[in-house]
């Protein structure tokens, strides 16, 4: 189970590092994981997000200090649960967590060909750590009779000009290609696990998938396939079906579910790639503009709320409902939408189908006029009982009685 990954600095920063750090503070970068870069991913077109995210900053905290704190992420209790599960599969040379995997991937039994699980220097830095794990995978790919277990290995991936470090759980490697270990706390329960659950740890599975695909392509000195789909089988390339090892009913007994995530890689793969380049963000900003959260010796904050929130302000967010529950700022996101009686409120959907409309207030005089109007040209028509709705007024009426449902207020007759 991926708690954290730290990213502590080292040596002297490129220019592109030390600006982020400077919009950060002296505050502990939060480095991205596949947790957040699966939600990165759901909402590409979000400034805000990439911007907070690249430079590491605790967006909880910063939730916090702009006074609408999010109930967000796992519990306490759920994190030790996992970490206390995994702890029981590695313990006495993996023997619990080999059960399932022999059962999937043929892992041989004691006494077969042994089980190899290389050093990956996990208490050096990230970018060690990465080379480390690079030099494993090709060492044990160029043996396609050897199996091979990678403990935690650390992955590299670039993303819109910065460069994340990814830790899955685990990583096994035989026959020249390799399969992505998820270990999670949640049942599996008469052979099935929470639909919503198991989607989540796919499109977190998908992101370690894809930096294994980059990192199989250039040591193969091949570019990666343009067709998601596609399984390049290059040494060291991983399988597209991952395995997640979970808890048995309510016991402590593993098994093991394959989960195809060529559907989440394919969006995860489209998604990154639309999401514009931090550089270019990053110049948009107005001059002074940080996310300092930060106190001195007395426990004074270094920046005002007034002043956070400004900074936050000055970079575009792309609001909609659904990120309540993937992201920290969602109520502060959802509190400025509201104030600014933006469509984006009302879903991605609608704010789609409104194209040039920005704010519900015209949506709904649009939609009030727009029904009138076409109330009124079928009463001109002798005897049609039909009525030809304009598809732009049919839209708007349908915003503004989604509106109308949000806010708990009965519809007008023009629309019901």
């Amino acid at each position: 189970m991926n708690v954290s990954t730290n990213v502590p600095s080292t040596g002297h920063a490129e220019p592109l590092a030390q600006r982020l750090a400077e919009l950060r503070g002296p505050a502990p970068q939060r480095s991205l994981n596949a947790r957040s870069l699966a939600a990165l991913a759901a909402n590409p077109g979000c400034h805000r997000r990439a911007v907070l995210d690249a430079a590491g900053v605790d967006k909880s905290a910063l939730a916090a200090r702009l006074g609408r704190p999010a109930p967000f992420g796992q519990s306490p209790f759920a994190i030790a649960r996992g970490v206390i599960f995994e702890s029981r599969l590695k313990a006495d040379d993996y023997a619990a967590l080999l059960e399932p995997l022999r059962g999937h991937l043929g892992v041989p039994a004691d006494g077969g060909t042994p089980l190899q699980v290389p050093d990956l220097l996990h208490r050096s830095g990230p970018a060690v750590r990465a080379d480390r794990t690079v030099e494993a995978l090709a060492r044990a790919a160029a043996d396609p009779d050897a199996w091979t277990l990678l403990d935690h290995p650390m992955l590299r991936l670039d993303v819109a000009g910065g460069t994340a470090y990814l830790e899955p759980d685990a990583v096994v490697v035989h026959g020249g290609r390799c399969t992505v270990v998820e270990i999670k706390s949640f049942p599996v329960l008469d052979g099935g696990a929470d639909p919503a659950k198991v989607g989540a740890a796919a499109r977190q599975a998908a992101v370690y998938v894809l930096a294994l695909q980059r990192t199989a392509a250039a040591l193969a000195g091949h570019p990666l396939d343009a067709d998601p789909y596609t399984e390049q089988r290059l040494p060291g390339s991983p399988r597209s079906s991952v395995l997640l090892v979970c808890p048995k009913d309510f016991g402590n007994r593993p098994t093991a579910v394959a989960v195809d995530v060529r559907r989440e890689l394919a969006t995860t793969r489209r998604q990154l790639s639309r999401m514009t380049g931090i550089d270019r963000l990053l110049a948009e900003l107005p001059a002074g503009a940080d996310f300092d959260l930060a106190a001195d010796e007395e426990g004074v904050p270094a920046r005002s709320a007034e002043e956070l929130t400004a900074s936050v302000e000055a970079v575009p967010a792309a609001y909609g409902p659904d990120c309540l529950s993937t992201c920290e700022l969602g109520f502060h996101c959802r509190a400025q939408a509201r104030c600014g009686d933006r469509v984006e409120q009302l879903g991605r959907g609608v704010r789609g189908e409104l194209g040039s409309i920005r704010t519900v207030t015209r949506a709904l005089a649009a939609a009030e006029a727009g029904t009138a109007a076409a109330v009124d040209e079928n009463a001109d028509l002798d005897g049609n009982a039909d009525t030809d709705v304009d598809e732009a007024a049919d839209r708007l009426a349908y915003a503004a009685a989604l509106r109308a449902e949000a806010l708990g207020k009965a519809p007008t007759a023009g629309h019901a």
